[in-house]
């Protein structure tokens, strides 16, 4: 009979190999979120089912691969609508985005506005700001959390 603390051992080796796997899969949306991904493709690389990389992914992240791999997009479409020299469709299908439609969601869900109203606003907003800066700045916010008008009452 094996000794109840090989059980544990054996648990908590394989939550670090899990958690490995899934900074994989992290990593590889940071470098490749311009490619067509989905979470299918991302779990077939690290030799999980979709269905349980999507749960440990959310528990250890937060978020699903997949609004993951979309914040990643909104960040770097966000970098490219302040350069100011592309339009909201360009920047659309540079970042990996297939659907104006979901993309232009997504980032008025993470921005708090559209994406044609924020490359008006923000073209030579930051400007002469150190890129480190511009990009903490202009940082999306996850999950639907961009600041909504409070109503005003009279």
């Amino acid at each position: 009979m094996c000794h109840p603390s090989w059980g544990r051992a054996l648990a908590a080796a394989q939550h670090l190999n899990d958690l490995a796997r899934l900074r994989r899969v992290r990593d590889r949306i940071d470098r490749e979120y311009a490619q067509p991904l989905d979470v299918e493709a991302l779990a077939r690389g690290v030799h999980m089912s979709a269905g349980h990389l999507s749960r440990q992914f959310r528990l250890a992240y937060g978020e699903s691969p997949y609004s993951y791999l979309m914040t990643r997009r909104i960040e770097r479409a966000a970098a490219l609508l302040r350069r100011g020299d592309l339009s909201v469709t360009e920047v659309c299908f540079a970042v990996g985005c297939s659907s104006l439609g979901t993309f232009s969601t997504r980032f008025t869900e993470l921005v708090g506005v559209p994406p044609s109203a924020y490359r008006r606003s923000a073209t030579g907003a930051a400007a002469g700001m150190p890129p480190c800066l511009a990009k903490q700045v202009t940082k999306p916010v996850r999950n639907r959390e961009a600041p909504v008008a409070e109503p005003q009452i009279a």
